[in-house]
């Protein structure tokens, strides 16, 4: 998977497409990713105990890593991500301005 936890994304496709958040989690499973505040459904919660009333919450969902775009640090757009190796260190590079991300 070429995005990590934190890092900024903006969705390419679907009810949320052109807003950008910050993922919560990755799910390298199911190649889904999970983001702040986006993609909400609602989630019906029972009781739990004695007395307790049920509750109707807002919840993220997954995203499908492949509706998801990497937003570069340097030139601030949406970019592919690929891979550079020098010195045996493995980095990401913007496909756009080259920039280490």
């Amino acid at each position: 998977m070429k995005v990590k936890k934190g890092d900024n994304i903006v969705i390419m496709r679907g009810k949320d497409r052109g807003k950008s958040g910050k993922i919560m989690q990755v799910l390298p499973d199911d190649r889904a990713v999970v983001v702040q505040s986006l993609n909400m459904r609602k989630v019906h919660m029972r009781p739990r105990k004695q007395g307790e009333k049920g509750q109707i919450i807002s919840k993220e969902s997954p995203l499908d890593i492949s509706n998801v775009m990497l937003i570069c640090p340097k030139c601030s757009k949406p970019a592919r991500v690929g891979y550079q190796i020098s010195k045996d260190i493995k980095s990401r590079i913007c496909k756009k301005c080259n920039a280490t991300i």
